[in-house]
Parts: structure tokens; C-alpha cells; sequence
């Protein structure tokens, strides 16, 4: 997800109010109470591409100084971004950083407290576990994991080293999702009967980097590293720099969208994965060597395990081919719908009192209200040009690295929204009907094990 996407900064409405809402609370006074609170904690980048520049590192220069945090390297295996992220970093943080040529050499220093991930989909998992592993606490783009091996290993490895980790899903850290919680978890909205959602953008040229795949030479990087446990193919650019159009690099839609949103669903309704999923789509129009669709509707359902009779489904559509319809996060209940694109709650579509009374039946309509009239001031006030969304999530990260406090995003929800990509996943690729086992912690295609 690249945040200078027109659809996406449509959709981050909040503005800096989450920063406004949660710096506000979090002072030089307040934290120097905390044992250790004091010193400096000095952070690693690794992977210093696009989202990192584009969003972690801007995001965390925000909150570097009043929280005593600092960047003291860059660990990138192409020479060219590691030159760049050193100059990036000077501009945008005023400091001076060394830069090491992987992490081997990152983790042997003994000035690096934690670490900024924002490598490749399908390293997330390993590059976390490397970094808990080695002593240091993590922030950890999303997708989590898109395999259930690395999910359950990077899942291992944080439980045993006590490490704090957030995941890079920063609905968690955004106080209108946080309201929304709350409301849904009040009762006062029913329960979700359904959920539609889409993220729809027109847009050949996404996750393409035609410019910049020709500048990508074999000698200039580390290839064999570069694809860590995958089979070992040979040296390919844009699978480098374009990962995301090819699995098992990534898995495009699944990988970089819908973890965003499926993950709100686990976190509104408590249920950690999904009881199965179907998917369908293809590659309809740009047909430029990708491997992965660029058109996905899946269908997600969700409920209790041992009660079918109770839950709901999850309609995900998600095209490149034409915007109509942007990013929509629509919960419905009986009584109306939450749209988190709008940010309000109303009674659309809520039980009205004619079809009630055929029933003898009382009419169930929900009250309208904002979910963000409170922040509506701190949104006109204070603009400084970062996500304001990762910018809370990132602030969220160094308040818990203090005070050892489980993250908003924490490795939990991360594991959850892995369990759901690699179930739509062998949905997409096996073409069958996909659910999971809570025993075993394996995606299951009928009887069989996805591996």
C-alpha cells in the first residue's frame, strides 16, 4: 500500500487527529515516570523502499524527540537504497546513520534497540522473528505472513522472547475504528449481519516500477538472500522490486488490501479467523507479465464454530481496472449500517415500523451520529503532512517499547489477519471452498492440509 494513492488519502478522512488525540496524553513528564523511560532508544531500518520512506519514516520523525527515540542505521540489501535511505533519513529525521548491507550485520551492533520493517510481503514473518530472535522489538509492516508456517513461527518467537512487536495495521491506532469498538461493543449496534467491502482503484501503473526495475543490477544487491526460504529462482528485477505482482512474493489483492480490512472485521466482532473461504477473479485486463489478479471478489463467513445458525458473511471485491466505488468498509446489523468511509453510523436499511408491524414486530432503527465530530477541530488545526493513521500506530509502538504494554496491533491480530489471507489464499488458488482447524492451526481444503 503506497500512501500518495489518490483512493487511499480519500480515505484517511481523519486528518492529524490521531496524532492530536493520543500525543496530547503523552508527555515528557508522563513517560519519564516509567523505569528506564530515560534512555534513548535507538532504532534499525530494514528495508528502506517506498512504505518506509514514504510513510514509517516520516511517521516516526513526528514523534522521535519528544519521545527520545532515534535512527542510528539502515539495513537494505540493494547498495542503491541503502545510499539513498542514509540521505532520506538526514532530510527527513536531521541525523546521520550508518548503513549495513543486511541484517546479520544490523543485529551485531550494539547500539540497536528495535527495529522499522518494511521489506517484502512474504519476509515480514521472517524478518520479525530475526529481529525478536536477536534481542529487539519490531514494528512489522503488514501482511503478517501469507504462509501458516511463518504465522505460527513469528507468533512462537514473540511469545518466547517477551519482544513488543506491532504490526504495521493502523485501523488499530485510529480513534474513529476505536469508537466504532466501542459502539459495536456497547450492544447498541446489534449484531453484524453482514459487511461489504471494497477497495477499487483504476490504476495500471500500481505496484509497477518501470523506471526503476532497469536500475537494479545482480552485482549491486544480494538475490540469494534476498529470497530468503523460497525456492531459489534466478535473478529477476521486477519480482524484486515489483514483488507484489507475483506470488510467492506476494499475493497482490489479498496480501496488500485486504488484511487492512479483514483485520477491522476480527477486531469489531472478537472472532479470530474466519469459518471458511471461496474467492474467484483473474487477471482481466492488464497483462503485463503479472502473476497476480488484478480483479478478486472473495466471500468470507463468519460465526461460531459449533453454531451455524449465528454469524455472517464478509463480501470483498477489489479491482485495479476502474475506481468506481473507492475503499468502503460497510457494517450492516438490523437495526442500519456503520460506514467507515463516511464515518457515521445511520439507520439505512434498519428494520423499518411497516415491515415490523406485518410481524408484530417493534421497527429497529439505529440513531445517526459521527464517529468523528469530536476530532473535527484537531483536524483543521493541525496538518503535518504525514498518514495520520500510521503516524498514531507508530506513536503506539514507541509508547509500548517504554512502558512494555501489548501494541494496538498486536502480534495476536496479526497472527488472526494471517489466518484469513491464507485461507482466501488456497481459495484463489485451489478454487475450492477453504476452512481452518482450530486444533491443528492449519488451512484445510476439504480433508487436506494446505500447505
Amino acid at each position: 500500500m503506497e500512501p500518495q494513492d489518490k483512493n487511499r488519502r480519500d480515505f484517511l478522512k481523519l486528518g492529524a487527529s490521531a496524532l492530536a488525540t493520543t500525543a496530547v496524553t503523552w508527555n515528557a513528564t508522563s513517560y519519564a515516570a516509567i523505569l528506564g523511560a530515560n534512555d534513548r532508544v535507538r532504532v534499525g531500518v530494514v528495508g528502506c523502499g517506498d512504505r518506509m520512506k514514504q510513510a514509517l519514516l516520516p511517521c516516526f520523525a513526528q514523534h522521535q524527540e519528544h519521545m527520545n527515540f532515534e535512527l542510528v542505521a539502515v539495513s537494505d540489501l540493494w547498495n542503491r537504497r541503502r545510499e539513498e535511505g542514509v540521505a532520506y533519513i538526514q532530510k527527513v529525521a536531521g541525523c546521520k546513520v550508518d548503513a549495513v548491507r543486511n541484517n546479520d550485520e544490523l543485529y551485531a551492533r550494539k547500539d540497536v534497540d528495535a527495529v522499522l520493517i518494511a521489506t517484502a510481503d512474504f519476509q515480514h514473518a521472517q524478518h520479525g522473528i530475526e529481529a525478536v530472535n536477536a534481542g529487539r522489538d519490531a514494528y512489522v509492516e503488514k501482511p503478517t505472513a501469507h504462509t501458516m508456517k511463518d504465522a505460527r513461527n513469528f507468533l512462537a518467537a514473540v511469545k518466547k522472547t517477551g519482544k513488543i512487536v506491532q504490526v504495521g495495521t493502523q485501523r488499530r491506532s485510529t480513534p474513529s475504528y476505536q469508537k466504532a469498538y466501542d459502539y459495536i461493543k456497547s450492544g447498541k449496534f446489534g449484531d453484524i449481519v453482514m459487511v461489504e467491502m471494497t477497495w477499487n482503484v483504476n490504476q495500471p501503473g500500481r505496484w509497477r516500477r518501470p523506471d526503476v526495475v532497469p536500475l537494479l543490477k545482480e552485482a549491486d544487491t544480494d538475490w540469494t538472500r534476498y529470497q530468503l526460504d523460497l525456492p531459489k529462482a534466478p535473478f529477476d528485477a521486477r519480482k524484486y522490486l515489483e514483488f507484489r505482482l507475483f506470488w510467492p512474493y506476494s499475493s497482490g489483492i489479498p496480501d496488500q488490501w485486504l488484511v487492512h480490512q479483514i483485520d477491522t472485521v476480527h477486531w469489531f466482532s472478537g472472532y479470530p479467523h474466519p469459518r471458511s473461504v471461496v474467492a474467484n477473479g483473474g487477471n482481466y485486463l492488464w497483462h503485463d507479465g503479472r502473476k497476480n489478479w488484478d480483479t478478486m471478489t472473495a466471500v468470507f463467513d463468519y460465526g461460531p464454530a459449533d453454531d451455524l445458525t449465528k454469524g455472517f458473511q464478509v463480501q470483498y471485491s477489489s479491482r485495479f481496472t476502474n475506481s468506481a466505488g473507492g475503499v468502503k468498509e460497510l457494517y450492516y446489523s438490523n437495526g442500519g449500517m456503520l460506514d467507515m468511509d463516511k464515518q457515521r453510523v445511520t439507520p439505512e436499511g434498519g428494520l423499518g415500523a411497516k415491515s415490523a408491524a406485518e410481524m408484530k414486530m417493534q421497527p429497529n432503527q439505529l440513531q445517526s451520529f459521527s464517529l468523528s465530530e469530536d476530532v473535527q477541530k484537531a483536524e483543521t488545526s493541525a496538518n503535518t503532512g504525514a498518514d495520520p493513521q500510521t503516524s498514531a500506530n507508530v506513536l503506539n509502538w514507541m509508547e509500548c517499547v517504554r512502558s512494555r504494554k501489548t501494541p494496538n496491533a498486536s502480534i495476536e491480530a496479526g497472527y488472526s489477519h494471517s489466518v484469513a489471507l491464507c485461507m482466501n489464499i488456497a481459495a484463489i488458488q485451489t478454487g475450492q471452498k477453504v476452512t481452518f482447524n482450530d486444533k491443528t492451526q492449519q488451512v484445510m481444503v476439504g480433508d487436506k492440509v494446505y500447505a
